[in-house]
């Protein structure tokens, strides 16, 4: 169907061309809201009107006579329509549903990607200071970076995975000052526990393995500990490495991994943060009022001038981010996607306008962000807030042991990034049609059964033709849009697009399922079947790998095993 829907493509800006119509370059097909309107789209008629000087609806009728010339149409096509206003709408001939099934299996693990197109992306996510356990945020941002990576992947992009964290900051200083009160044998809840320190339980284990000497190895570090309970250096170098450590076996723990670690203390060790403001007051983008330097920020949209620089000296928070992305463009990275919690809003406009005003050659709108919101866990029917090990909040390895890293990964993929969401623990578990990962996944362990059952390699000269009960034509329809799906998905920074795709390319699997019989006696038409049967579970494994999400091959529903088919 995908070398159809190219071929009709064609003969529609043909159709289009003969009209003596500019073809519009994003001229494409869209998806009828309703499925009884048609397989195919065209709403050229409407957008053209105006410059043709026509009524839209004449226009139709005359670009109709004109796709129905179009040897392609005559081939794939079975009815053209037209409805209301111009609205033309193309009703497929099975042929054209049917090949799907040959392009599946020829593509394979490869079906829906696109091949290197020599560009590079760099997407920055988790970004996690080393201070305590990642927490249920950073599990939704882990999902969504390393999910946007997978789809750049497959659209034929050179990516680079990226964390950024500060190593010595205020939050690290308070790190250290709550490992140091427990080696000298203060707890929380003691009068001389400091206030602002960290009561995870963490923070004891920490301070045991400094007392021990023991070294620890992180992905970017490692440090052994002096066990000197008065050498606050070593006990903060040892607390981040063994943070940064614990860091990455969660990560690990839910299948994501990283190219490079930055270090925003390295930003101010190299000189890049002075560069960057010395740039900007080059460029005369600066002034100072009361005893701080400011940023003119206003001159590119944003609502209020910025301070960069406090009276007491400091650079305020936005400072290190524009030497930080003047930096990655520097590294050659044209493309920045930035995943990031939705605090982090106020932040853009100013990081923005300090990367306009450096002059240094970058384009208005870098970076792109993702902007998440914050996910409330239930669990037994109430809202759970703190966990033993990290004191205040629930931790992402809590997720993963309580459900397991596929129901994790689906369900904080599952809605829009910047919508509110409720990680409910007892739904997770469910083996029902309730749980949307269950549900697809069980989708796949179906056909797998069914496979198994059939016993023999699904034949590569399976008679297609077969194909035609409505269930295997609607199925064979889901199936071809994948290509679609991840074109928009990547584009749009919506990986939870995926995920509402397997959801119908399942149900219209289980529709199959309940309608037709697979194992018949006809030994064409059950090869046939075992072909479609086979191009679905593809489909299914190649979008759930873009989620970091298994496809597993056999699964149990509620408490027994689901009887199969015969």
């Amino acid at each position: 169907m995908i070398q159809a829907k190219q071929e009709l493509l064609a003969a529609l800006r043909a159709a289009v061309a003969e009209l003596g119509a500019d073809v519009p370059a994003q001229l494409s097909f869209e998806s009828p809201k309703q499925a009884s309107h048609g397989d195919l789209a065209v709403t050229a008629a409407m957008a053209l009107a105006k410059s043709l000087k026509k009524n839209p609806r004449e226009l139709a009728q005359q670009l109709v006579q004109a796709l129905q010339a179009q040897p392609a149409v005559q081939r794939w096509v079975q009815a053209v329509e037209i409805a209301g206003p111009g609205f033309i709408n193309l009703r497929l001939a099975p042929a054209a549903k049917q090949q799907v099934v040959a392009e599946i299996r020829d593509g394979g693990e490869g079906f829906g990607r696109k091949a290197a197109n020599g560009q590079r992306v760099m997407v920055e996510f988790v970004s996690a200071n080393p201070t305590g356990p990642l927490h249920v945020g950073h599990g939704r941002q882990a999902a969504l970076g390393d999910s946007i990576c997978n789809l750049f992947e497959a659209q034929g992009w050179d990516v680079t995975r990226e964390f950024y964290y500060n190593d010595a900051g205020v939050q690290i200083g308070t790190l250290a000052a709550s490992t140091q009160a427990r080696l000298q044998g203060l707890k929380p809840g003691d009068e001389q526990w400091p206030d602002a320190a960290y009561n995870g339980d963490y923070i004891a284990d920490i301070a045991a393995d400094f007392q021990a000497g023991k070294t620890v190895t992180a992905d970017d570090r490692a440090f052994t500990a002096s066990g000197d309970p008065a050498d606050l250096d070593s006990i903060r170098q040892f607390a981040v490495a063994y943070l940064r450590h614990e860091q990455d076996l969660d990560l690990q723990a839910f299948g994501v991994r990283f190219d490079n670690y930055f270090l925003e203390s390295s930003l101010y060790t190299t000189g890049k943060v002075q560069e960057a403001v010395q740039k900007l007051i080059d460029a005369g983008k600066t002034f100072e009022e009361g005893g701080a330097l400011w940023l003119r920020s206003t001159d590119y949209g944003d609502d209020k001038d910025r301070v960069m620089r406090k009276s007491d000296g400091t650079f305020t928070y936005f400072v290190p981010d524009v030497a930080y992305h003047i930096n990655k463009w520097g590294r050659g990275f044209t493309k920045v996607v930035n995943i990031q919690g939705s605090d982090h809003h106020g932040t853009i406009a100013r990081v923005r306008a300090g990367l306009q005003a450096a002059g240094v050659g970058i384009p208005q709108g870098f970076p792109d962000y993702v902007l998440h919101k914050m996910v409330t866990v239930m669990k037994g029917g109430q809202e759970v807030k703190i966990s033993k090990r990290a004191g205040s909040y629930v931790t992402l390895r809590d997720l993963i042991d309580w459900t397991s890293r596929d129901a994790v990964r689906f369900f904080l993929i599952s809605r829009k990034a910047d919508t509110e969401f409720v990680f409910d623990v007892d739904l997770a578990l469910k083996h029902s049609d309730e749980n949307p990962v269950f549900y697809v996944q069980y989708a796949h362990a179906r056909i797998c059964s069914v496979l198994a059952q059939f016993g023999r390699d699904v034949p590569a000269d399976a008679d297609l033709s077969l194909l035609a009960a409505p269930t295997e034509l609607a199925l064979m329809m889901k199936l071809a849009e994948l290509p679609q799906v991840l074109e928009r998905a990547a584009a749009d920074l919506a990986p939870h697009d995926i995920a509402f795709y397997l959801r119908d390319v399942a149900a219209a699997f289980h529709s199959y399922y309940a309608a037709e019989r697979f194992l018949v006696d006809d030994v064409a038409l059950a090869g046939a079947r075992m072909a479609l049967l086979s191009a679905t579970r593809q489909v299914l494994r190649n979008a759930l790998a873009l989620l970091g999400v298994s496809a597993p091959q056999s699964m149990q529903r509620g408490e027994e095993a689901a009887a199969e088919q015969p």
